[in-house]
């Protein structure tokens, strides 16, 4: 039960990382390159996870690997949307 225990405490942890990681990005206008932190500490939040087969957690640390690629898209489709006009 312990160990468990200690495998969620640590992929909370990385997801936890990972959503600072974009905080100067999206809440302080900052250009920071903290967001490929994400790229490796989102895998190791995925080992955790899979070992107690928590899949919330799962999707979370997996929805973080994938979030450069989520907001580029985002960016995109808004900028597609006011032809550009932002």
């Amino acid at each position: 039960m312990g160990k468990k225990k200690n495998f969620k405490v640590l992929s909370l942890v990385c997801l936890f990382i990972c959503v600072l990681a974009w905080v100067p990005n999206i809440v302080f206008q900052v250009p920071s390159q903290l967001w490929m932190l994400t790229f490796v500490v989102s895998p190791i939040g995925v080992v955790f996870t899979a070992l107690m087969k928590k899949r919330w957690l799962i999707v979370a640390n997996t929805l973080m690997f994938l979030s450069f690629f989520l907001f580029m898209f985002a960016g995109y489709f808004v900028s597609y949307l006011t032809d550009g006009k932002l």
